[in-house]
């Protein structure tokens, strides 16, 4: 079935009564709007399928979903997604037996049921009085719906994101393993309805590069322990691993890749944008439950359990495809209400730009003597047709410029969620490519402050790459760029374009090593597919980052 709609979006707001609330039509910064066609025709991408049928539910058009559903299901029988969806929608039917029976399909099919707490809640408030909920809401009053995740790690301090089952005081508490004794404990914290139930609990006072474990107290009783170690201290030489990519789309059989990475247990997790595909800012519930499907995962969980996490978004977790936000703070009014907050929600990073009154996912951390700048290159982004135009927004290139001019790491690495070279994808203004004004500016700034030792990171192509670009005035800048965790899609190797080296299949992500305990420090980026196999890899030293 094909069917054009006004460009009206239903969304169900986390707070708000039971019923939709209709959303006016509002320019998404020139982005491509949701594609309304449930006839769906790529079926390969998987994670764009469930999306495309809740979008359905919420504008309350349950029969056709229905047909799309089953058909999808005919296809793929057993499929858990599907099974899962189509409980929600006889939910929304008040067909309570039926969607109770779907549900437990679903689960039994290997649908964590965490889901089923976590919702989106008011996709699930109809089938709330089932026993099948009953028996879920018992059990998580013990356990936690998503997480933990370990986030803002530095060389003294841990952050802790959880989500539960209810309003629930939280309480980290993270012991020395050599001695038993406890090294360090968080102030007693509370997951807020307002917050989706998730909370962020902080534990300082820790010592560099070592090994701990910790437990969360639940409502006083404790659960899900588990073990990470602190970042090597800051501003000393050091070695150290870690992990970095981007487009990691939903897709069950791929969702192995988080056991690859930790396979080879990395110090930090860099997810640079694209993280789980959203493309719908002006629908909270899709947000949630965007969120909610990878933050069950078991392979996520175990990961983000151990390895720390520092994100920045993208355009898919942004709002579209290739989409600009705009120089204003409060417009589109999706981007300060809803989808900022939803973003600050779901992750624990060490700072969101300038926060509430100067939004964004902007910020620094540091391991060792290496500094990462992640960089925010969709809230504050003009569109590339206009003049003047802008990636960062003048308040974060200043920003920038501040960060590189203090930077003192042997290495400074600036982490971009689009591709810094111009030749990565063609003629498309998405990259840096279409904000070529202020792409000289910042690199001709790195010349003129004679700023050594950078590196620059990047996501958004469906491939991995290494790229070099030559600079008449200064060094050569080395770009890694990674984003194809998870995803089915793929995009065309870049050999004949230029690129060192450039692999696409299957999945793969950066894995990159810091020595810089040798003489010449150096830097060392290697493809590392979803089956552990490293097809390419490349050393560039500290001396050759300087004039």
């Amino acid at each position: 079935m094909k069917s054009k709609l006004l460009l009206m979006l239903l969304c169900l707001l986390a707070a708000s009564p039971a019923e939709a609330q209709v959303l006016p039509a509002y320019d998404l910064g020139g982005a491509s709007k949701p594609n309304p066609d449930l006839s769906f025709k790529k079926e390969d991408q998987y994670k764009r399928v469930h999306q495309a049928a809740l979008r359905f539910i919420l504008r309350g058009q349950l029969d056709e979903t229905e047909t799309f559903l089953d058909q999808y299901l005919e296809k793929h029988p057993g499929d858990a997604e599907t099974l899962y969806m189509l409980g929600i929608l006889y939910g929304q039917r008040g067909n309570i037996p039926r969607a109770e029976a779907f549900l437990q399909r679903a689960l039994a099919a290997g649908l964590p049921d965490g889901r089923l707490i976590a919702g989106p809640r008011k996709m699930i408030e109809p089938i709330e009085a089932t026993k099948l909920m009953e028996d879920l809401r018992h059990k998580y009053t013990r356990e936690l719906v998503h997480g933990p995740l370990v986030g803002s790690v530095t060389d003294s301090a841990a952050s802790f994101w959880v989500r539960t089952s209810t309003e629930s005081q939280i309480q980290v508490t993270v012991i020395d393993p050599k001695t038993g004794d406890v090294a360090g404990r968080s102030e007693k914290t509370t997951s807020n309805a307002s917050e989706d139930y998730t909370a962020v609990a902080n534990v300082s006072g820790l010592e560099p590069n070592t090994e701990y474990q910790y437990s969360i107290d639940l409502d006083g009783r404790p659960c899900s322990p588990g073990s990470f170690r602190t970042l090597s201290p800051q501003g000393k030489a050091s070695r150290f691993v870690i992990a970095f990519g981007g487009g990691a789309g939903y897709v069950p059989e791929n969702e192995r890749m988080w056991n690859t990475i930790g396979s080879f247990d990395p110090q930090a997790i860099l997810l640079l944008g694209d993280n789980v595909y959203i493309d719908d800012p002006e629908s909270i519930v899709m947000q949630q439950y965007t969120y909610h499907r990878r933050q069950s995962r078991p392979e996520w969980r175990k990961l983000t359990a151990r390895s720390p996490v520092f994100t920045i978004w993208d355009d898919h977790d942004f709002s579209t495809n290739d989409s600009w936000g705009g120089a204003d703070i409060d417009l589109p009014f999706w981007k300060k209400d809803w989808v900022f907050p939803i973003f600050r929600q779901n992750w624990a990073n060490p700072g969101y730009g300038g926060g509430d009154d100067q939004p964004g996912c902007w910020y620094t951390f540091h391991i060792g003597d290496v500094d990462f700048i992640m960089l925010d290159c969709r809230y504050y982004r003009t569109s590339p047709k206009e003049s003047p135009r802008s990636m960062l927004g003048p308040v974060q290139k200043k920003w920038l410029k501040e960060q590189l001019t203090s930077a003192t790491g042997t290495f400074k690495v600036i982490c971009s969620s689009v591709p810094w070279d111009f030749r990565t994808k063609g003629d498309s203004l998405d990259t840096w490519n279409g904000y070529k004004e202020e792409h000289e500016e910042i690199l001709s700034f790195i010349e003129s402050q004679n700023i050594e030792g950078v590196l620059l990171m990047s996501a958004d192509r469906h491939r991995s790459d290494a790229w070099k670009m030559s600079r008449p005035n200064g060094y050569d800048l080395y770009e890694f760029n990674s984003s194809r965790l998870t995803n089915q899609h793929v995009h065309a190797t870049m050999e004949k374009q230029g690129a060192i080296f450039s692999y696409n299949k299957p999945q793969s992500f950066g894995l990159v090593t810091f020595d810089t305990t040798v003489d010449d420090p150096q830097v060392t980026y290697e493809v590392v597919n979803i089956d552990g196999e490293k097809p390419h890899s490349i050393t560039v030293m500290r001396s050759e980052l300087k004039k």
